[in-house]
């Protein structure tokens, strides 16, 4: 237990002294370690620790945030009662706040705690891996391995009763290869992660297959033609592409959005914004999956979303001050980076639902198009569903079959147009990890999808 309950009914009662209808405590304990080697040398090796509160009210929709690494009662009750000056009132409303500890149940197992192993053995993975992407083929010029794990404990306590703690383990790594011939640059990435500990590198991932083919698509990129430009069909492979759907479509499902009006779903609950083949679902209960929680940040439990439902409108993704704004139940959405940061609704695995479709089927199934093999970065206007993403490994579709490897195309379209234009849902559901940010900072996520067809898009690239 970070802060005693008795100190944290104090700090609750000062922060609702004027006024406040709802306050909350958010405390952190974090424990990281990092790696990184690059041009065959070990350049870093960090290891760390933070720790601090954060203080958040609120009266009716409006909310204050205040936040300290000062976990001292003195240092509490300065950081409440900043909190609860900038709340417009003069006397408390007489709140009786009862704490209970809530148990909470754990369904991301952590066999081996990452903090407690060696270094040497972390030095290792990252060896293995840069070694292997390193030798791969003589083009690659250049590789990069980052290792990053951490421990994060949390207590989240409020003045409706709840007083939750719960253990956040993550381990990922990140491998760049550069292949080059002199002329110019291609990159292949890879970053597998999990929220589990140092088994992850036992039990779930070879880290040389994952350097290797960060080769690969280097190598591969290297010898590729230019993408011809225009509208055409595009089959998206399955993993990573789930990106699209995350970046275009996702964050307007999003209430931080939503409530504001700020998104092109608005209103639309029960309607139909997607093709019949189309079902998305954000799920944060999926074991020990990247984006996954026991609760989220504001003490909810994870949650299982349904957000379409063949291709309706079934649910927004709701945390507790959106949630007034909208009249509706947090979903267990309410995610930060840190204490640093006031909570806010954020995505957590989010991913379109397997389909009835074969790979095979929907590649035959395209007489001339573009197939999209890995998605990369990529930018989204959320008001108006505007994307345009970078296919970093990219091949032309002729008479049914991948043919010839083409680089530097994107994908431009709206979001909410594209949902319509997906046809065909394959049955090979795969996910990716990556980080994403908003209000609240930066928070990992799982995006998936099994390979789809999008029937029209505007490919951007050579003319």
């Amino acid at each position: 237990m970070i802060i005693a309950n008795d100190t944290a009914i104090q700090v609750l009662s000062a922060a609702l002294k004027t006024g406040g209808d709802f306050a909350e405590i958010y405390a952190e304990d974090k424990r990281s370690s990092s790696l990184y080697m690059v041009d065959n040398a070990l350049e870093t090796a960090v290891s760390g620790r933070s720790h601090g509160v954060g203080i958040r009210v609120f009266k009716g929709v409006n909310s204050v945030y205040v936040y300290t690494n000062d976990s001292s009662l003195q240092g509490l009750l300065e950081c409440a009662n900043q909190a609860a000056a900038a709340i417009e009132g003069n006397e408390a409303l007489g709140i009786d706040i009862v704490l209970k500890h809530n148990v909470i149940k754990t369904v991301h197992p952590i066999l081996i705690p990452p903090h407690g192993v060696e270094l040497n053995k972390k030095v290792d993975i990252v060896k293995r891996a840069y070694g292997a992407a390193s030798n791969y083929d003589p083009v690659i010029k250049q590789t990069s391995v980052n290792y990053a794990d951490s421990t994060t404990n949390v207590q989240i306590i409020n003045s409706e009763g709840l007083n939750a703690e719960d253990e956040r383990v993550l381990t990922r790594i990140a491998i760049s290869a550069v292949a080059s011939n002199g002329m110019e640059n291609q990159t292949g990435y890879e970053s597998p992660g999990a929220k589990m500990g140092f088994e992850f590198y036992r039990d779930k991932i070879n880290v040389e297959d994952y350097a290797k083919e960060a080769g690969r698509t280097a190598v591969t990129m290297l010898k590729a033609s230019p993408c011809p430009a225009g509208k055409m069909v595009a089959a998206i492979e399955n993993g990573f592409g789930g990106v699209i759907f995350h970046e275009a479509c996702g964050h307007s499902l999003e209430a931080t959005s939503v409530a504001r009006g700020q998104s092109v779903f608005c209103g639309k609950m029960g309607q139909k914004i997607a093709s019949d083949v189309l079902t998305a679902i954000d799920d944060a209960t999926i074991p020990n999956a990247w984006g996954s929680s026991n609760i989220d940040d504001e003490g909810n439990p994870g949650q299982k979303n349904v957000l379409i439902e063949n291709g309706i409108l079934k649910s927004y993704l709701v945390d507790k001050l959106n949630g007034r704004r909208m009249d509706a139940e947090p979903t267990g959405s309410g995610r930060r980076q840190s204490y640093a940061f006031a909570p806010t609704s954020r995505m957590s695995n989010t991913y379109i639902a397997p389909g009835s479709s074969t790979r095979d089927e929907i590649i035959s199934s395209i007489d001339e198009g573009i197939y999209c093999a890995k998605m990369g970065g990529g930018s989204v206007n959320p008001i108006t569903g505007e994307f345009n993403f970078v296919v970093s490994e990219g091949y032309m579709i002729k008479g049914g079959k991948i043919k010839e490897p083409v680089r530097g195309a994107s994908l431009i379209g709206k979001g909410h147009e594209v949902l319509f234009d997906i046809d065909m849902v394959g049955d090979n559901l795969d996910y990716a990890q990556g980080m994403c940010g908003s209000i609240s900072g930066s928070v990992p996520t799982n995006v998936g999808q099994p390979i789809i067809r999008v029937g029209k898009i505007l490919v951007g690239g050579k003319k």
